[in-house]
């Protein structure tokens, strides 16, 4: 079993971030700085993503538990591919509402910063692909963790947060640009 303890793993990408991102500045032979500030955002984002995913907080043991990888236990997969049945079993409704609440707004951030970051990801489609591509990845990810169940649920909620997230960028976009159009036109 692998045992990878927060900070280690916070350690790890960041390490695959700088690595991704210098060889992006060797090929393109210059260091973008504004776009670097911009890129981390998505650094920002992703690294929170990371952490309550995969090292998520246990009240009862009273720390946040490392990432378990163990390849002789994770079959058989644990896989939910039907919509909310996962849901509608937690005992305690406020651990629902938590789940519900938690898997959504964690996905904000993302549908407002690929719009920013990526300007071909210019539309509602391409974003929220985007994000439920990332929320897959995630999922998928899962599969490697036992004990851990890749649930539709959480794709779901995942990609309404990235919806959530574009829905606040383009209103945003929106009052910033009647703003700036009522900032150039005279009033007698």
């Amino acid at each position: 079993m692998l045992i990878i303890p927060l900070l280690t793993g916070e350690l790890i990408f960041t390490g695959i971030w700088l690595l991704a991102r210098i060889i992006i500045w060797v090929r393109e032979k210059r260091i973008c700085w504004k776009r670097e500030a911009m890129l981390l955002l998505l650094y920002i984002n992703l690294a929170v993503l990371i952490r309550f995913v995969f090292y998520p907080f246990f009240r009862a043991e009273g720390h946040v538990r490392p990432l378990q990888i163990d390849l002789n236990n994770i079959l058989p997969f644990r896989i939910n591919l039907i919509p909310f049945v996962n849901i509608m079993d937690y005992d305690v409704k406020r651990e629902a509402v938590i789940n519900i609440v938690g898997n959504t707004v964690m996905f904000i951030p993302t549908g407002i910063i690929l719009p920013i970051l990526y300007k071909e990801l210019n539309s509602f489609g391409k974003v929220i692909c985007a994000g439920a591509g990332i929320s897959l990845l995630i999922e998928m990810l899962q599969l490697l963790l036992p004990g851990s169940v890749t649930d539709i649920d959480d794709l779901i909620l995942n990609t309404l947060g990235v919806c959530i997230g574009f829905a606040i960028y383009c209103i945003t976009r929106c009052f910033r640009r009647k703003k700036c159009m009522g900032q150039g036109v005279s009033h007698p």
